[in-house]
C-alpha cells in the first residue's frame, strides 16, 4: 500500500504529539486537592487560620502560620513552573524539591533541596538534611569545614545571577527542571543556578508558608528526559 507524502508528514506529526509528554496542574485552581498541609502550631490548635487558601482562583501562601503545603504524589525526572508574586510586604517564601521526612530541620522543614523565593534571593539553594554541589562550590556556600546539611551549617548555596526579580507586585516565574541527580533554575527566563550530585533523585513537592503572603497563579509539572539548555 503506498500513501502519499502529506498523508505521512501528517502521520508522523500525530505520532510526534502523542509521544509528547503532558504536562499537568499541580493546583487545580479550584482547591487543594492532590496537597496536604504541615503545619507545626496546628498540633497545638487545630482551629488556627489557614497557612494556605484559594482566592480568585489562586492559590495564596498567607505567610502564617509557618508551614509547608505538600503534594500528596512524589515525582521524578520533571520540569516544575510556577507563577507567583509578594502581595504586600516582600519576605521570605520557597518551593521545595525532592521532599521527604516531615520536620527534619528545626521541626519544620521536610527533608529536600529549596529553591528560594525570597525577595532579593531568589534562584539560591538550600540544603535541608539533603545535599547538592554546584560549580565555584567554596565561593557560593563558604568554607568548605562549615559545609553541612543540617542546623547551624552553611546550607545556602548562591544564585549566579542578581537582579532577576521583577519589581514587588509583579509577577515572577520559575521553571525548575529536575532530572537524575541535577537540579536546573530559571528565573522570569534567565538561567540562575544549576546543581549536580543531589543526595535525592524524587521525592514530594512542597510550597512554604514563611513570614509573607504570596499568591501562585498555576504551579504545572511536564515529565523530561533531558535538561533544557
Amino acid at each position: 500500500m503506498r500513501f502519499s507524502l502529506p498523508f505521512v508528514i501528517l502521520l508522523a506529526l500525530v505520532l510526534m504529539m502523542s509521544c509528547s509528554p503532558t504536562t499537568v496542574p499541580l493546583f487545580n485552581g479550584e482547591n487543594l486537592d492532590g496537597w496536604h498541609v504541615d503545619v507545626p502550631d496546628q498540633d497545638i490548635n487545630p482551629d488556627t487560620i489557614p497557612s494556605f487558601v484559594v482566592r480568585d482562583g489562586m492559590l495564596v501562601s498567607m505567610g502564617e502560620p509557618q508551614g509547608h503545603l505538600i503534594t500528596d504524589a512524589s515525582y521524578k525526572d520533571y520540569r516544575l513552573e510556577l507563577k507567583y508574586r509578594f502581595v504586600g510586604e516582600p519576605g521570605n517564601c520557597g518551593v521545595l524539591v525532592h521532599a521527604s521526612t516531615p520536620r527534619s530541620l528545626y521541626d519544620m522543614f521536610p527533608k529536600s533541596i529549596e529553591v528560594q523565593m525570597m525577595h532579593e534571593n531568589a534562584g539560591d539553594f538550600w540544603c535541608i538534611v539533603e545535599n547538592i554541589e554546584v560549580d565555584n562550590m567554596v565561593e557560593r556556600r563558604g568554607p568548605k569545614e562549615e559545609w553541612g546539611i543540617t542546623e547551624g551549617k552553611k546550607r545556602r548555596i548562591l544564585n549566579l545571577t542578581d537582579g532577576t526579580e521583577h519589581p514587588l507586585g509583579e509577577w515572577n516565574t520559575y521553571k525548575i527542571e529536575c532530572l537524575g541527580d541535577k537540579v536546573k533554575v530559571w528565573l522570569n527566563d534567565t538561567f540562575v543556578n544549576e546543581g549536580y550530585n543531589c543526595t535525592a533523585q524524587k521525592g514530594q513537592i512542597a510550597v512554604q508558608a514563611e513570614g509573607a503572603e504570596v499568591e501562585f497563579e498555576y504551579i504545572k509539572l511536564t515529565p523530561i528526559t533531558k535538561l533544557s539548555n
